[in-house]
């Protein structure tokens, strides 16, 4: 591979080299795809630190591009999985390091697939998540990686503003919704940081935040975790009704979602965005069970 334009000092990509190695490979960003390449070292470097992983983490990254984030990552862990739909990108991640970094190659294992149908990863399990995410997918990925990866004990992902600020949002405030829930079940969520549009090519429209997520027990209760999802979708399609309301196709009837509600200790005039997880792990306990008085 080519060696011109230079690369930076700290063997990241700049700007140059982001648009260079585009043009070699041909790659246009695609909305599709929710392409948006970070040209920022300083911003891949800020990820990696507030990650706080080390040289015992195997981190698998969903998304690499051309590899900004890949390359800040690797000195920093004992392994990389980068996980990249697109084909060319794919094709082309371990020459960029190889280019850049050849000291850390054989930390990088690239898995040429679509994230949000991979259910195993080659290697070592993975131990964090750490990724700029394509807005499209970005709840998805998060989601399904903490359910399907158990041995995954943190995460710092990048994704939409607005998309983190739901993630990490606590019970009772204005963006509260699914994703606030469903990610608590899982993790403590923080937002730990913005990141302004500019340090991304193409520019998008929005700007970006980051995500921290610490893997800790879900709630107990004797309900299983597709049933206390169940619970939260309903409970919030019908975010301005009541939760007896807004549960009762989910419980059966009228009278089955307040018992249900009775029984988990929640008064049935409440809405979805006032519970925090544990709570809406009672009331699917409650209707799984039969306790309904």
């Amino acid at each position: 591979m080519s060696t011109d334009p230079r690369p930076e000092p700290a063997a990241l990509l700049g700007p140059a080299q982001v648009r260079e190695l585009a043009t070699r490979l041909g790659v246009r960003p695609t909305k599709q795809w929710g392409q948006n390449f970070v040209v920022d070292a300083n911003t891949v470097r800020r990820i990696v630190r507030l990650a706080e992983v080390d040289d015992d983490d195997v981190v698998v990254e969903v998304g690499p591009g051309l590899g900004s984030l890949t390359l800040a990552l690797l000195p920093a862990v004992r392994r990389v999985t980068a996980v990249e739909v697109d084909p060319r990108l794919a094709g082309a991640l371990t020459d960029t390091v190889r280019w850049l970094q050849p000291g850390q190659v054989d930390k990088l294992r690239v898995v040429a697939a679509d994230a949000l149908t991979l259910t195993s990863l080659p290697g070592p399990r993975p131990t964090a998540l750490v990724a700029n995410l394509p807005y499209n997918i970005s709840v998805p990925v998060v989601l399904s990686f903490l359910e399907r990866f158990a041995s995954l004990r943190h995460a710092l992902v990048m994704v939409q503003l607005e998309v983190a600020e739901r993630l990490a949002a606590a019970p009772g405030s204005k963006a509260y919704g699914v994703p606030s829930v469903k990610a608590a079940w899982y993790a403590d969520v923080e937002l730990a940081g913005k990141v302004a549009r500019t340090v991304f090519w193409p520019v998008p429209n929005v700007d970006s935040g980051l995500v921290s997520l610490t893997r800790r027990e879900p709630p107990a209760t004797s309900a299983s975790r597709e049933e206390v999802f169940r619970c939260v979708d309903a409970a919030f399609a019908q975010r301005r009704k009541s939760l007896r309301a807004a549960l009762t196709s989910w419980a059966g009837s009228p009278a089955a979602a307040e018992a249900a509600l009775l029984a988990a200790g929640v008064e049935p005039r409440t809405r979805g965005e006032q519970l925090d997880v544990a709570a809406f792990a009672r009331i699917a306990a409650a209707r799984a069970t039969g306790t309904l008085g």
